[in-house]
């Protein structure tokens, strides 16, 4: 007998959990800036208590956590692509741009991961209306990064919080790639783990060499680093997974549209980012090019049951 497919209020609220733990990470890690931590704590404690997290929930579940050689591999290779890289560069370009700049540029992953897989995957075309997606959408880069608006006031640097954002954008768009290369052969939660734990232990290395040992975070900062580590990451990775085996792959990319908006409107309203006509009419540009994109994946799709690890981040 097969188990009936869940409601879709359900998977609405899914869907919306994903949006918003995804969405608001960028604005926690500048309350973490402001509650004193810097850039590789931030990542290498978060990640500890994601890792933690994923090893509990798999045991809570009893999942089981066979990893594999195959998912050790992938899980070393998504540490860096999906974690180390994203996430400092993401924290990086936060302490010259708001949350919703950055993660307007984010919102360029399915993008990315679109343009990288026609050239390392079979069978993934580059059509008319995906080259014309990637156009406008780099062209929402360019008046983003150039308008000078960084939406932080004087202390904006855009070009440079730009420059670091795409730096994180292209690492999870090769590190999607990697996973389904290789989707089928390996557990999603065991790899996320391994990825988790991996990354804890090179960001710790990283901060212990250039930041040195972090100084104790007062409660407001464990409250913030629990938060970005549970709902920011841990939350949406276990959500979006089991969101791909209800919904066809196409339908959850959706997700990457609200989550940008999710972030503006929260970078505003809890941190009095500024909403500049350089960040609107960028912005615009770009969900506009990912609108495209999407719509060619669309025509093109057919449902896809792979079992491929969900970015860390977006």
């Amino acid at each position: 007998m097969h188990a009936s497919p869940p409601a879709q209020g359900r998977i609405w609220s899914v869907f919306l959990l994903i949006s918003i733990g995804w969405g608001t990470g960028g604005v926690m890690t500048r309350v973490a800036f402001d509650e004193g931590l810097e850039s590789f704590a931030i990542v290498a404690i978060s990640s500890t208590i994601a890792a933690i997290a994923v090893v509990v929930y798999a045991v809570a579940v009893r999942h089981g956590f066979s990893v594999g050689p195959l998912g050790w591999r992938v899980g070393a290779v998504m540490s860096v692509l999906s974690v180390t890289i994203p996430f400092l560069s993401r924290n990086f370009a936060l302490q010259y741009a708001s949350a919703g700049f950055v993660g307007l540029a984010s919102a360029l992953v399915p993008l990315a991961t679109g343009i990288t897989a026609h050239f390392l995957l079979p069978d993934e075309p580059l059509d008319r209306t995906t080259m014309t997606g990637l156009i406008v959408a780099l062209s929402g880069v360019a008046v983003l990064v150039l308008s000078g608006d960084a939406g932080i006031g004087e202390g904006g640097r855009p070009e440079l919080a730009g420059v670091l954002a795409l730096l994180g954008v292209v690492s999870v768009a090769f590190g999607g790639v990697y996973a389904k290369r290789h989707a089928g052969g390996y557990s999603p939660l065991a790899v996320a783990g391994v990825q988790f734990v991996f990354g804890a232990m090179i960001t710790t290395v990283l901060m212990l060499l250039i930041e040195g040992a972090p100084a104790n975070p007062t409660a407001a900062g464990w409250g913030t680093l629990a938060y970005i580590a549970i709902v920011s990451t841990f939350m949406p990775v276990a959500l979006y997974y089991w969101l791909l085996r209800h919904v066809t792959v196409t339908y959850s990319a959706a997700i990457g549209y609200v989550i940008p908006l999710i972030a503006v409107a929260v970078g505003v309203i809890a941190l009095d980012e500024q909403l500049q006509p350089g960040i609107i009419a960028g912005g615009a540009l770009i969900l506009a090019g990912v609108v495209l994109t999407d719509r060619a994946r669309r025509r093109q799709a057919v449902f896809e049951d792979e079992d491929v690890v969900p970015p860390a981040s977006v």
